[in-house]
């Protein structure tokens, strides 16, 4: 099941941990930095477009990319 909770968290982890600014991210998948936000801050879902390209930009499996760390 989707965890809106644990994306974000897990976004903004892999985020950071690639070095990137919230901008750098927006403009990588397509969209703004305010969206970026949103979905770091749980006030938004990716589109099923978006959540593919974060997963594709930080090589992580479809499955792995709405987890916090190891919590399923």
């Amino acid at each position: 099941m989707f965890s809106r909770e644990k994306f974000a968290s897990r976004l903004l982890a892999l985020r950071k941990q690639a070095g990137l600014s919230v901008a750098a991210l927006g403009d990588a998948l397509g969209v703004s930095g305010a969206s970026v936000t949103q979905l770091e801050k749980c006030q938004r879902s990716p589109s099923v477009e978006v959540f593919g390209k974060i997963a594709d930009l930080f090589g992580v499996s479809y499955d792995v990319a709405p987890r916090a760390g190891s919590v399923g």
